[in-house]
């Protein structure tokens, strides 16, 4: 068999972006970076039949050193630990950086590279929870709202109301493979570790599913408040984002 990659526009490899998409069933963290045009598709062809493809980013965005997609069809896939080097070969990147709920990459990822480290833990949902926070409100925000200085997330769609006052935003991102959305909120530094935080996403999740997506997040590994307040509002931890250097 000859086994060959090519670099391709993206059209060509949407087909089996849907397999691969349709297999792992959870939020891919970088897949808006293909249709805002900042990564590089190299079709896998094996006597001339499209049989996979593999997806290069940028650590920053005009570079092109990082694999963060790598699918070979179920039939074909015995030969990946074969066929993966010339994807390197043929992109020639530093990294591979995959989710650790990717079994596919990761596996190339643990065979491929060395100095793997990871920064950000991914979350998922798990449950329905029952919270509430004496005197806070949760509504949509409206215009004539004065927000607090955010200092990490976008203000959000919602937001959290004590005596008056806004203590915290939140909402989700629909820039993520469907179903998915990626849920993101920010307290007030002095209504922190109050439950606040938790309340408002238990809400936003809600509000996630009346739109049709399912709610996600991630935050940094060290990040123990985000972590707790994620936890509390229902959701679990699905995985980690890795990076390795690549080593042939």
């Amino acid at each position: 068999m000859k086994w060959t990659f090519q670099k391709v526009d993206l059209e060509a490899i949407l087909p089996l972006r849907a397999l691969y998409l349709e297999e792992v069933n959870h939020q891919v963290r970088y897949n808006a970076v293909h249709e805002r045009g900042w990564s590089d598709s190299y079709l896998l062809t094996v006597d001339d039949r499209a049989v996979g493809y593999g997806s290069i980013h940028g650590r920053e965005i005009p570079n092109r050193d990082t694999v963060f997609e790598f699918f070979i069809i179920p039939p074909f896939r015995r030969h990946a630990s074969n066929v993966f080097p010339q994807l390197l070969a043929a992109a020639r990147p530093a990294f591979i950086e995959c989710q650790s709920n990717d079994p596919f990459l990761s596996a190339m990822l643990f065979e491929f590279a060395r100095n793997i480290s990871s920064d950000v833990v991914l979350f998922g949902e798990h449950s329905t929870s029952n919270l509430a926070v004496p005197g806070v409100v949760v509504r949509r925000r409206q215009a004539s709202d004065e927000i607090f200085p955010h200092g990490a997330e976008p203000v959000g769609e919602y937001v959290a109301e004590l005596n008056r006052e806004i203590v915290a935003s939140g909402g989700f991102l629909l820039h993520y493979n469907r179903p998915f959305a990626d849920l993101y909120m920010e307290v007030r530094e002095d209504c922190r570790r109050r439950g606040i935080g938790s309340f408002l996403l238990q809400e936003v999740k809600r509000e996630c599913y009346l739109a049709g997506r399912v709610p996600a997040a991630r935050t940094g590994i060290k990040n123990h408040a985000s972590r707790a307040c994620l936890t509390k509002a229902g959701l679990r931890v699905s995985g980690f984002m890795l990076t390795g250097e690549v080593s042939l």
